[in-house]
């Protein structure tokens, strides 16, 4: 029997990167520092002390000592007019790639599994390593994306026109991205790691064949080969 365990250390490795990358996405993704807004001190209100604003893909906020809370935040659903697509998009797009993500490393698992574990049922052994691989590159595609897309509207100052009722102006003075897009990234990239490693475990594409059922060994046996350590003037 062919054991494989060895050859999948680095896949190992990139299951707990996937774990990882899928968590930070999630953070990402509920986190509200998307954009992080300088309100200009001819735009401040009696209830915006702060001077600066985060805006998310759920919702924005600002600290206030002017309101009964110190945050405020607003909802944001794609519902809304006043919403750009770049943050209709971030909102579609980072719940599919958690729903990626966690489908990935459901197949990573398995994958994995039947190398460590598996000695017998070895096969869709490489439908597993490239459908893992596969829903890793796709979720962090679906991550990279909304990310590019905000963060070129920071770099060019874009505006939102938010109703009355969230009390932020429709531009800032200036603005830049907050940290969930950071984290968002390193998600992204962690996520880009994990697929290339489920996709370059080789060894297996190569190794799946006759011999993971013992047919390779069987048919040396049949060629009736001696075999080496055995002498036979060792025997009494």
């Amino acid at each position: 029997m062919l054991f494989l365990a060895h050859t999948a250390h680095w896949q190992f490795f990139g299951l707990l990167t996937g774990c990882l990358a899928w968590i930070l996405t999630m953070a990402a993704t509920g986190m509200d520092g998307w954009r992080l807004w300088h309100v200009h001190a001819d735009n401040l209100t009696s209830v915006i002390t702060s001077g600066v604003a985060w805006v998310g893909i759920w919702r924005a906020c600002f600290h206030s000592h002017a309101l009964p809370k110190m945050e405020n935040c607003q909802s944001v659903t794609v519902s809304d007019s006043f919403v750009p697509a770049e943050i209709r998009a971030a909102q579609v797009l980072m719940v599919l790639a958690m729903l990626t993500g966690l489908a990935g490393n459901a197949a990573a698992v398995q994958a994995v599994r039947r190398v460590y574990f598996s000695l017998e049922r070895r096969g869709g052994l490489r439908a597993a390593f490239v459908l893992a691989g596969g829903l890793y590159l796709l979720t962090a595609a679906l991550v990279l994306t909304p990310l590019g897309w905000n963060t070129s509207a920071v770099v060019n100052n874009a505006s939102i026109p938010f109703p009355p009722r969230f009390r932020l102006p429709a531009a800032p003075a200036s603005q830049r991205v907050g940290t969930a897009v950071g984290v968002g990234f390193v998600a992204a990239v962690l996520m880009l790691v994990s697929g290339l490693l489920f996709l370059a475990h080789r060894h297996v594409w190569r190794t799946l064949g006759p011999e993971l059922h013992g047919w390779g060994m069987a048919e040396e046996d049949r060629q009736g080969r001696d075999n080496p350590a055995f002498h036979a003037g060792q025997v009494s």
